[in-house]
């Protein structure tokens, strides 16, 4: 059976519309990447990063170009050089991300503002019930997952220069307002249950007890493990990285054990036990005694992240009816808005919600 993933891994020759300007690129990377040596050679990867992502390779050395794209952006989006500052402030620390060679805020040698790392040489897993693999490597691969996020969320932005990355307070109560606001401005119909969690859910906000470094979309498919040992050598796709409640983070990547298993890290309905995956409780047991942090309320961090997801993906349903939106994937992602709504609902209520 062919591999559902395989049009997202490794790479493909570069098309005109996606070419960099290799002259001007070799001038940049001989006045700003030590050790390096030409000519260069590159082909871009598949994956569906928002920022095109490139192979270079040269006789010696190979790295990762990752550009925005080029035209006209929103302030906010593909914001390249916040994912550098995070890499570049975290590879010092021990932590496993990709080295910095630099950042070019320069349009005009390739025509938008880029960065260069190095190449993760490892493997990138993508379905979540990693099939082909032992129970014991399962296990391994998903503590691995763990522990390093729990390592991440202890690392204290003030010590490694990202004080300054993000507001580190009231994370939660800014993303509810923020996408109550979002959803507002794309709702198509009327939702009862999404009001009342756009009601219920800025009033029962739990105490944020730490603030940390969240990746903001920590997953299986954006880590890169070592070749032949159970561990991660690179936490990548650092876009939506800010300072904030380390709970929130956590609790969306736990979400994967509450989501459909079509293909991707989804685990609903999966024989954990017989695969060798940790439940639900035992990686909350074990990420609480690395952190040290008090018992997490999953039930809320679950119902806030399906609502913040549902508050996403009701953007995309919008565009689908404005018909700005054309893929057929965009049409069959818009209507998950009420499966996540009442999914949101549901965890909620077990979170102390009156019907």
């Amino acid at each position: 059976m062919a591999d559902p993933n395989q049009d997202m891994i490794g790479t493909t020759e570069v098309t005109q519309e996606n070419a960099l300007d290799l002259e001007k690129l070799t001038a940049w990377f001989e006045a700003n990447v030590e050790g390096f040596e030409g000519p260069i050679s590159y082909s871009k990867f598949k994956g569906g990063q928002s920022n095109p992502t490139y192979r270079i390779d040269t006789p010696g050395q190979s790295y990762v170009l990752r550009r925005q794209p080029f035209g006209k952006l929103l302030p906010s989006a593909h914001a390249v050089d916040r994912e550098y500052k995070a890499m570049h402030a975290l590879g010092p620390t021990g932590f496993p991300v990709p080295k910095t060679y630099g950042l070019c805020e320069d349009p005009d040698v390739i025509g938008s503002k880029f960065f260069v790392m190095g190449l993760a040489d490892g493997r990138n897993l993508w379905d979540g019930k990693l099939p082909g693999f032992s129970k014991e490597d399962r296990r391994a691969i998903y503590n691995a997952m763990i522990d390093t996020m729990a390592d991440m969320h202890l690392k204290k932005p003030d010590e490694i220069g990202m004080g300054d990355f993000g507001k580190p307070t009231d994370y939660c109560a800014r993303q509810i307002a923020r996408w109550t606001k979002q959803y507002k401005l794309s709702e198509t119909e009327h939702m009862p249950r999404m009001e009342r969690l756009i009601e219920w859910l800025p009033q029962t906000i739990p105490p944020q007890h730490e603030s940390s470094i969240v990746h903001g979309d920590y997953r299986l498919d954006n880590l890169i493990f070592h070749k032949t040992e159970n561990r991660v050598i690179a936490v990548l796709d650092w876009e939506l990285s800010t300072l904030g409640d380390p709970i929130a983070d956590f609790s969306y990547l736990m979400l994967n054990w509450h989501t459909e298993s079509v293909n991707r890290a989804g685990l609903l309905g999966v024989d954990l036990e017989e695969l060798g995956i940790p439940t639900t409780q035992e990686a909350v047991e074990r990420y609480v005694a690395r952190t040290g942090y008090p018992v997490p309320p999953m039930d809320w961090y679950f119902s806030y992240n399906l609502f913040r997801l549902a508050g996403i993906i009701q953007g995309i349903k919008k565009r689908v009816i404005d018909g700005t939106a054309s893929s057929a994937h965009a049409k069959e992602t818009s209507e998950r808005v009420s499966p996540l709504v009442d999914r949101a609902y549901e965890f909620a209520v077990k979170a102390g919600m009156p019907e």
